[in-house]
C-alpha cells in the first residue's frame, strides 16, 4: 500500500485533504507551517506569507488568545502547531502550559532576521 504521494491533486474532498496532510512526510509538513505577514512586512518582502521559525515575533488573531503578541519559542511540526511566549493556560494543579496555536490563527509581525539565507530568498 502506498503511504503518500506528492502528486497529489487538490481534491475537492475534505477527508482526502486531511489524509494529504496526515500521511505527509515531515520535510512537506514544515512547509505548513506558514502564516501571513503583517502589512508593512507584507510590502518590504512582496510576499504574503513565510514559513514560520523560532524566534519570529507573532500576534495571535483567532481564538481565547486574540491580540496577545510573543515570539514563537517551540514549533510542532508533526502535528502542526506554534507555541507562543505569553500565550498559556493554567492546569488543575495551578502550573502554567503553554497552549498549542495552528499557524493560521498568527500573523507574523517581526521576521528573525538571523539567518541571511533566510533573508536572501523569499523572506
Amino acid at each position: 500500500m502506498k503511504a503518500w504521494s506528492s502528486h497529489w491533486k487538490a481534491s475537492i474532498k475534505p477527508n482526502k485533504q486531511r489524509k494529504y496532510a496526515y500521511k505527509a512526510p515531515l520535510h512537506i509538513k514544515r512547509k505548513f507551517l506558514a502564516a501571513h505577514l503583517s502589512k508593512e512586512l507584507r510590502t518590504k518582502h512582496k510576499s504574503r506569507s513565510v514559513t514560520l521559525r523560532i524566534g519570529d515575533k507573532v500576534t495571535v488573531m483567532r481564538g481565547q488568545f486574540a491580540k496577545k503578541s510573543g515570539k514563537i519559542e517551540r514549533l510542532d511540526i508533526p502535528e502542526s502547531r506554534v507555541y507562543v511566549t505569553g500565550v498559556e493556560h493554567a492546569k488543575k494543579d495551578g502550573s502554567k502550559s503553554a497552549y498549542p496555536l495552528h499557524p493560521s490563527n498568527v500573523m507574523i509581525t517581526e521576521l528573525d532576521t538571523t539567518d541571511k539565507r533566510r533573508m536572501e530568498t523569499k523572506a
